[in-house]
């Protein structure tokens, strides 16, 4: 029994959903565990269904265990038509976010239901994480940690930041990673104020403050990190900067738990950052959940206003930039508990001064 397809059927009661389309990769990936690039679900309350191409039959048969396989052998929507006449379902609820429309038309023209459009449903499942999970989350995040230990080790003044990215790459593929988890952000000197600055052509100096943002793939699942540190000393501002956005970072760890919501913990953050006096120049949210996707729920910001629950893996990213000087942003993986949380990077965060 597939527990994953079980949840998502006491949504669908909830909701009165009879069927579900399913054409997300990451949600077809999170209830199927099919990792190939052609494949949709159908779900009803009592039967499911994996429709793929002739490419893909074994591959399905592998990793969709639960579900039954069906091979299409012209356009893949017909072949759901089918089943949906055969079975007499009347409504079919699509994932609206990751339908174009274009399909929508096409399933409109061939669909003998009623569609009703959902968002947000799967993933809600996903946002709380299961044992194993976790445990693969933990494994991506220690490549990103052996990763900037490596880098720490060859950067110099004089290289770029490409190169950087391209170190940072390059090693955690080394150590399993399938690939990164979003462009490489390496921002130095009066780059690192800007929030997402991936890696440009600009040449490291001394003195730069170098901002690191990274992940990488494990197994479908991500990390996501960020490290600040310097290139020879870089000043009393930019030094100052630094403890206080670090300081911000620790009182977030200090109050995430279980019961308490995105909301406070951005406000936990905001007031560290703001009676310091730097308030205007924290100019993004706290943070996001990670999983399956670099960004997906929950959400770590003042718009989220729900209860975190155990298993729930957020961002910890307070930052404060000084467009002309530099800025500093430090990232952390938690994994919300009970009573606390527990800090999966593991990367050291006082500041390292190369």
């Amino acid at each position: 029994m597939n527990l994953r397809v079980e949840k998502l059927r006491q949504l669908m009661i909830t909701e009165d959903l009879p069927a579900i389309l399913v054409t997300s990769p990451y949600n077809l990936r999170y209830l199927t565990n099919f990792t190939g690039t052609t494949g949709l679900a159908l779900i009803t309350l009592e039967r499911a269904f994996f429709v793929t191409d002739f490419r893909y039959m074994e591959q399905a048969a592998k990793q969709a265990v639960d579900y039954e396989i069906i091979q299409n052998k012209g356009p893949i929507f017909k072949e759901v038509a089918r089943l949906i006449d055969e079975m007499g379902i009347e409504d079919v609820a699509f994932e609206e976010e990751h339908v174009s429309f274009a399909t929508y038309s096409t399933l409109v023209d061939l669909f003998s239901c009623d569609l009703t459009p959902i968002a947000g449903l799967i993933e809600s499942l996903r946002e709380v994480k299961e044992d194993r999970e976790v445990a693969i989350i933990k494994k991506a995040i220690s490549i990103s940690d052996a990763a900037f230990t490596h880098i720490l080790k060859v950067i110099k003044p004089g290289m770029t930041e490409i190169e950087i990215a391209n170190q940072l790459d390059f090693y955690m593929r080394s150590l399993g990673a399938s690939g990164v988890s979003f462009e490489t952000i390496v921002a130095s000197g009066y780059r690192s104020a800007m929030p997402h600055g991936v890696a440009s052509e600009k040449v490291l100096a001394k003195g730069d403050m170098v901002t690191l943002d990274f992940g990488c793939y494990y197994q479908g699942y991500v990390s996501d990190m960020t490290r600040t540190f310097a290139l020879g000393d870089p000043g009393e501002q930019l030094k100052e900067i630094y403890e206080i956005v670090l300081a911000a970072n620790q009182k977030v760890i200090a109050e995430a738990k279980a019961g308490v919501t995105g909301e406070y913990l951005d406000f936990v953050a905001r007031k560290v950052i703001g009676d310091a006096g730097y308030g205007e120049a924290f100019g993004h949210g706290l943070g996001h959940g990670i999983g399956l996707e670099i960004h997906e729920g929950p959400a770590v910001s003042k718009a989220y206003t729900k209860e975190y629950l155990p298993g729930n893996i957020i961002t910890d990213e307070p930052g404060i930039y000084l467009a002309g000087l530099g800025g500093v942003r430090i990232e952390d993986d938690l994994l919300i508990t009970a009573t606390g949380n527990e800090v999966l990077t593991q990367s050291p965060k006082e500041l390292i001064i190369l």
